[in-house]
């Protein structure tokens, strides 16, 4: 299918405003789902001081990680190793903050580095793929733990600390891609599955993308804090997320 430039309607759908010159036609809606964004459409925050938000998304739950958990909606928590699967990350973020970013099937669909950074891991985890919408969120348990997902340790550049992203497959999302890696994750590969990596971001820098709306989790050590952000808040990639020590 060919989204075509004069094609209002369907323009408005795929968000045609936002591509800019870069690409007006679509093989595919699949393709136009996952388009990239125009030069300057995102203005990245500059202050130093801030990590920024990695995606446009919804704020679900956020907050403080308490006692090796995290809550997963109003009432319902799960264990941050059943998530992470490695206990030395569980120890390392207790006492932490979290924010769980909902994006859904009509938000810009890619993700980037939150500050400047050195990826030098990766840990697939296969799983299934849930739709995490907030009514499955009430309803069943530990959702986030079972789904199929990508924990990606970054280590911001300035201070050293490890900030880790947590991007989560959804219902029609089977698989997540990544720039710096040469193959796409999906559920040919089992988990708990490592790739060491060795990759520079800056900030706002372009990660990876969704093959259909889904879900972050961001995890940031003691000493950060999470600054007026609410659950239900709508963020955009680059708006400030996370103040600094």
């Amino acid at each position: 299918m060919v989204v075509p430039g004069g094609d209002l309607a369907v323009a408005a759908l795929c968000g045609a405003g936002s591509v800019g010159r870069k690409k007006r036609r679509f093989a595919s809606l699949h393709e136009c789902f996952t388009r990239e964004l125009q030069a300057g459409a995102r203005p990245i925050a500059a202050d130093p001081g801030w990590l920024v938000s990695p995606c446009d998304a919804i704020v679900g739950a956020c907050g403080e990680v308490t006692d090796g958990s995290v809550l997963q909606a109003k009432g319902s928590a799960y264990p941050l190793l059943d998530l992470l699967a490695d206990p030395r990350l569980v120890r390392y973020y207790r006492g932490g903050r979290f924010a769980t970013l909902r994006l859904t099937s009509g938000m810009y669909h890619r993700f980037h580095a939150p500050g400047d950074c050195r990826v030098e891991q990766v840990t697939y985890l296969s799983g299934d793929c849930w739709n995490v919408n907030p009514i499955a969120l009430r309803r069943i348990a530990r959702m986030y733990c079972r789904n199929e997902r990508a924990v990606i340790r970054c280590r911001l550049t300035a201070s050293g600390q490890l900030v880790t992203l947590v991007p989560l497959a959804a219902v029609l999302v089977a698989s997540i891609r990544l720039h710096f890696l040469d193959v796409l994750l999906h559920l040919r590969y089992r988990g708990p599955y490592e790739f060491r990596c060795d990759a520079l971001f800056e900030r706002g820098q372009e990660m990876g993308w969704f093959e259909h709306g889904s879900t972050i989790i961001l995890f940031v050590p003691n000493g950060m804090s999470l600054e007026g952000l609410i659950a239900g808040q709508r963020i955009r990639m680059g708006e400030p997320l996370v103040r600094l020590r």
